[in-house]
């Protein structure tokens, strides 16, 4: 049986402060939903807040007990070198050292902005899995690769490249996220029915990459836009198993609506297992 998992990226949103705010008002709530299957919830504040959200998520778990047991705090990003002379970067190990265990990886807005390469998303990927971390490998296509009807094509070779030199054992491991780089902050909408068959042609891609069915039990997400009104339908998608979640996710009364919209998926697809 899949994960579900929402995940959500605060990107270069909140000081420290309102950091610990949310964190404390998202979990609070999640500590209300007890007797409800929840999803595996990730939470990815900027890098300065990283240590903080890692205590004091630990110190709620501590406080709520099992029913925080699948909360976690992850990063926006790292770099592939475990340590060196590359100012400004932030090492895999640094990460799992203050008690990090997820990663998003290649982020449209780091391919962007930032000159991310599917190499580099590789590099990372790799990096990330021999530090333990959980990859979050974000893949998606442009509106002109879209319009261009280039969209199968460039996932796929964005999802090819993202596993080079990984072994079936450790792709088991990742998790991948499915961006509509043209649905994201543009007021245009990516249907649930299509966005569901982009994720099972992910999953079609990896397991003809591995001639096995690994990807049967790797869980891909959508992150195009997802809300509080759209995600019940997105949950509802067969090959759908969370959200990486962006402005939904920095305000607590958005982002528990989430995660109540993923504990109805968990318990559907525990239903089917």
């Amino acid at each position: 049986m899949r994960k579900t998992i929402i995940a959500g990226n605060w990107k270069m949103h909140k000081n420290q402060a309102e950091s610990k705010a949310l964190i404390n008002a998202v979990l609070e709530g999640v500590s209300q939903m007890k007797g409800e299957t929840l999803p595996d919830i990730v939470l990815c504040p900027v890098f300065l807040s990283l240590p903080l959200a890692a205590e004091t998520l630990k110190s709620l778990k501590e406080k709520h007990g099992e029913v925080l047991s699948t909360c976690y705090v992850g990063a926006q990003n790292m770099d592939y070198h475990d340590s060196g002379a590359f100012t400004g970067e932030i090492a895999p190990g640094m990460l799992t050292d203050i008690g990090l265990t997820h990663v998003i990886i290649g982020h449209s807005e780091r391919r962007q902005y930032f000159a991310e390469t599917n190499a580099s998303v590789n590099l990372k990927t790799r990096a990330a899995l021999a530090n333990k971390l959980v990859p979050i490998v974000c893949v998606g296509e442009t509106l002109d690769e879209r319009e261009a009807g280039l969209t199968d094509q460039v996932i796929r070779r964005q999802v090819a490249s993202a596993l080079e030199e990984l072994d079936k054992d450790q792709v088991a491991k990742i998790v991948v996220a499915y961006e509509p780089v043209w649905a994201i902050g543009t007021g245009k909408n990516c249907e649930s029915t299509e966005a569901n068959r982009v994720c099972k042609m992910i999953r079609e891609t990896i397991n003809e990459l591995y001639a096995t069915n690994v990807a049967d039990t790797i869980p891909v997400l959508y992150g195009g836009s997802v809300k509080p009104s759209t995600i019940v339908e997105q949950m509802e998608q067969s090959d759908i198993d969370g959200a990486l979640v962006g402005g939904a996710s920095l305000k607590a009364e958005d982002f528990l609506p989430i995660i109540k919209g993923g504990a109805g998926r968990s318990k559907l697809m525990g239903t089917r297992a």
